[in-house]
């Protein structure tokens, strides 16, 4: 009876007869998937590290065009005011929430209590400066200012009016100005350090139509002008 070793020693020669080997060779190996394994984490270190190579550079937000004139680098926004409650410390001041088309309302306070009751602030489409650096007014961050155009009246007192766009303008446009390039507003902390604000003021009042502008040019929308409803030749602000 042939032992265990025997046994063993017959299945090794009927193998070596069937891969055609010469007895007590080396088995050949294939090194083909073994270099494969090795090289596919090297070839995509490789790869990735061209892709950086040929990733261009981050770009950097331009300058400031500070050639452009002065109303074009503020930003007025067609906006509606959708909630609207006095002041608590304040007798003059409104605190509003208006919808600029933005993903949240702008917090804002507008010194108009003596002018406008809650109900006629409620649901008021309106221009808002939206690139003004927030401030805090008695308490409240207020983040712009809705735009006004006034006039004194014979007995002294004073006629303050919205500016306001046409019924087309969507809400959240950018207001361009007629005969002047596309505007291209600062931000809040340009606006605020180089006084943009202060030095519009001086030209901007409404036309003999109504019509709010700036040194003559008009605030337009797609829609048409923006407009005060009665108030001619009068300072904005």
């Amino acid at each position: 009876m042939p032992s265990a070793m025997d046994l063993l020693d017959e299945a090794i020669a009927d193998l070596e007869a069937k891969l055609n080997i010469s007895p007590g060779a080396e088995v050949p190996t294939t090194s083909g998937g073994g270099k494969k394994k090795d090289s596919a984490p090297k070839k995509k270190k490789e790869k990735k590290q061209q892709q950086q190579k040929q990733k261009p550079p981050k770009q950097k937000g331009g300058p400031a065009n500070v050639d452009q004139p002065d109303i074009c680098k503020l930003e007025f926004k067609v906006g509606v005011i959708t909630k609207v409650w006095v002041h608590p410390d304040a007798d003059k001041l409104y605190c509003e929430e208006i919808d600029v088309g933005e993903d949240a309302p702008r917090q804002i306070a507008s010194g108009l209590r003596p002018h406008y009751s809650e109900e006629g602030m409620l649901g008021r489409r309106l221009l808002v400066v939206s690139n003004l650096k927030a401030k805090n007014l008695v308490g409240f961050k207020s983040h712009g200012m809705v735009l006004c155009a006034a006039e004194t009246k014979e007995d002294g007192t004073e006629l303050v009016e919205f500016i306001e766009p046409p019924e087309g303008a969507p809400l959240g446009e950018v207001v361009t100005f007629e005969g002047l390039p596309t505007p291209e507003p600062f931000s809040g902390a340009q606006v605020d350090k180089k006084k943009v604000f202060q030095a519009c003021v001086a030209g901007m009042k409404t036309t003999e139509e109504g019509c709010a502008a700036w040194n003559g040019h008009v605030f337009m929308t797609s829609a048409g002008p923006c407009k005060s409803t009665s108030v001619k030749n009068g300072a904005m602000r």
